[in-house]
């Protein structure tokens, strides 16, 4: 059968976490092969009535949607499972609807938060700083984009005055070219929980902890975009995920676990997904992200926990394509 293997456009000489797309395309295609699909890998355009014609001349069984964004911009990444909805396409991953809830970061927060589950507070560009937070340390993120693009130490500070945090955001604003905001910074551990379909709605893969080693007392712990996408930095070096925990830490790992598969169904979500979490010092924990189509590498995290679950790269694939919709459910 032949199956599209669908992805953004990636320009020549494009920075690397934009290219890490094209790695995912051949992991994938190479694992379609193995299980007896025909992959094609094709590029969706901003011209969508070329990209329909094309998927419409292949006519495949079902599309892999790898799409992170649309012409370098993270906030059309919804347009792709749009589409194939138009087209009545079966495809891997999240309805339309669900990617573009947990892609806009500020929607996904405001979601989460009315359904009572802990994301740090948040401030917009036009938002006043609140009192009794002057020393509060807060850190700047994109709305829409994601592999920590615009992260660095300088994106995590204490305001001085309510100014600054403005300053900050329109800074990023202008680097990125799209909107941001202000998030209270969690200090304390940093979890990812990677979610697969199945039947029984989810399974909760195996919980890694990203430590971070050797870092100097006053520097700043997080994944920076050094620490995922630059080889020769220290970050990059000394950030390391990890799978084994002490027995004192199972209550914490339960609470994960509980919490990710909560926003597996919050959010409606399919197929495969991850939750970023921060867990505070005195042991609670707070999402910071819920990524409906986490990087799929071979070196990535969410293909780290499913080998810790038993499930090598074919399975892997296998099991995301099994959690496709029924075709008499598609219209």
């Amino acid at each position: 059968m032949k199956v599209v293997v669908l992805h953004g456009q990636v320009k020549e000489g494009a920075a690397a976490d934009e290219q890490d797309v094209l790695v995912q395309v051949g992991c994938v295609s190479q694992a379609l092969a193995r299980l007896g699909y025909e992959p094609v890998p094709l590029v969706f355009s901003l011209n969508m009535d070329q990209t329909a014609a094309q998927l419409q001349n292949l006519q495949p069984a079902f599309v892999f949607n790898l799409v992170e964004g649309i012409a370098g911009r993270g906030s059309l990444i919804a347009c792709a499972p749009l589409l194939l909805d138009a087209l009545s396409l079966p495809y891997t991953g999240v309805q339309a609807e669900a990617m573009f809830l947990t892609s806009s970061k500020l929607t996904a927060k405001k979601i989460l938060r009315a359904a009572g589950i802990a994301t740090p507070d948040f401030l917009t560009f036009d938002a006043p700083l609140p009192s009794g937070q002057a020393e509060t340390r807060f850190i700047v993120k994109a709305v829409w984009e994601h592999a920590s693009l615009g992260l660095d130490e300088n994106a995590v500070f204490c305001p001085a005055e309510p100014g600054q945090v403005r300053q900050k955001i329109l800074a990023l604003q202008q680097l990125l070219g799209g909107p941001c905001f202000a998030e209270v910074f969690i200090e304390g551990r940093e979890f990812n929980v990677s979610l697969l379909g199945s039947v029984a709605g989810q399974t909760v893969l195996p919980p890694a902890e990203i430590i971070f080693v050797d870092y100097p007392r006053d520097k700043v712990r997080m994944v920076c975009y050094r620490a995922k996408w630059m080889a020769d930095s220290f970050e990059y070096g000394h950030t390391c995920r990890s799978f084994a925990f002490p027995g004192e830490d199972e209550p914490l790992l339960t609470q994960l676990a509980e919490l990710s598969a909560r926003c597996w169904q919050l959010f409606g979500l399919r197929g495969y997904a991850r939750v970023d979490f921060r867990v505070d010092e005195a042991g609670r924990p707070w999402v910071l992200e819920v990524n409906a189509n986490p990087c799929i590498s071979l070196d990535g995290g969410f293909v780290a926990a499913a080998a810790q679950a038993g499930l090598d790269y074919q399975a892997l694939i296998d099991r995301i394509i099994r959690d496709l919709p029924p075709q008499d459910t598609l219209c």
